[in-house]
């Protein structure tokens, strides 16, 4: 089974009007991925390779920093459950009983005191760069909503009407309201002699909001669960963008979409490459209402936030 590959050029960030025929031919195509595959590559998302390549160069500068320079970012120490820095070997997913082999810095929170922490010289323009990085990803994730909802004939503002808090205002986003969460991946070479057995880079799992959208550098190792019940390879795609249903638009769809369970494995034998990826995990509002949107009770009410905490209960633990 291969990953489409869909082109959004009608639609991308920075388009502001588009022809109805062209968005029914589009949202036609993102129908088909999500609900027999769910995974998509977008091409001409209005994200060009330049940005990425940007925000993959500053990501890795923070990354390779001393331990004792990234310390005072550590998440839980600094801003709470969510925000800042996880270190190497400190968080295992899903049902993998090791520890994966990646490090992470999550934004969550744009405002100013949540990105304050000066690291002199030694990353410039970090804060910078998160935030520019995290609208230009919320635009063309709203934009992708608007199209799924139209490809189910809904109303095209019932999923936007739940992500009013995304980005709320010139220095505010997420935060307290909203836990859309950019997240930098780096995964260092892997020692092989160090490799516990079972152990990847990033354990089995699914994501757990709207939808996420993945930046992938060189490396591969990315991979996600078929129907047939085989692992199939997402190789990284120059100028894409690859974006996956999350467990909530699952749910919010009936399982119409599919939420598709997806793991990085170690590189082949011998490879002492490192890997990196950047990711934008988009949800819901804290306080918004979850319900079927076809009117059935097949999932049961929940809210956003409730939600959430009770899939990072199944799925994450942390040194």
């Amino acid at each position: 089974m291969d990953i489409p590959v869909v082109d959004f050029d009608v639609y991308r960030v920075g388009v502001e009007d588009v022809a109805d025929e062209k968005l029914n031919v589009l949202s036609k195509e993102l129908k088909s991925a999500f609900t027999e595959v769910g995974f998509v590559y977008l091409k001409n998302s209005g994200i060009s390779q330049h940005e990425v390549d940007s925000m993959m160069n500053i990501s890795k500068t923070f990354f390779l920093l001393p331990h004792e320079v990234k310390m005072p970012l550590l998440r839980g120490k600094a801003y709470g459950s969510i925000h800042g820095w996880i270190s190497y070997g400190s968080e295992r997913t899903g049902s993998n009983r090791t520890w994966d082999l990646k490090e992470a810095f999550n934004i969550a929170d744009l405002q100013p005191m949540a990105l304050g922490v000066a690291l002199g010289g030694s990353a410039p323009r970090f804060r910078e760069k998160q935030v520019w990085f995290y609208r230009r990803c919320a635009d063309l994730s709203l934009r992708v909503l608007r199209v799924l909802a139209l490809s189910l004939g809904l109303d095209p503002d019932i999923f936007l009407s739940k992500h009013s808090r995304v980005v709320d205002g010139e220095q505010q986003a997420g935060g307290e309201q909203n836990r859309t969460t950019l997240r930098l991946l780096y995964y260092p070479p892997v020692q092989t002699e160090c490799v516990q057995e079972g152990q990847v880079r990033c354990g089995e799992h699914s994501d757990f909001g709207t939808i996420t959208l993945v930046f992938q550098g060189p490396g591969g190792g990315l991979q996600f669960l078929g129907r047939s019940g085989d692992y199939i390879h997402a190789p990284s795609i120059p100028g894409t963008v690859l974006i996956n249903i999350a467990d909530m638009m699952q749910r919010w769809t009936s399982d119409r979409f599919i939420s598709t369970i997806h793991r990085v494995v170690l590189p082949p034998p011998g490879d002492m490459s490192d890997r990196q990826s950047v990711i934008f995990f988009l949800l819901p509002d804290d306080d918004a209402v979850i319900t079927c949107c076809d009117g059935t009770d097949k999932c049961p009410p929940a809210t956003a936030l409730d939600f959430l905490m009770e899939r990072f209960s199944q799925t994450y633990e942390e040194k």
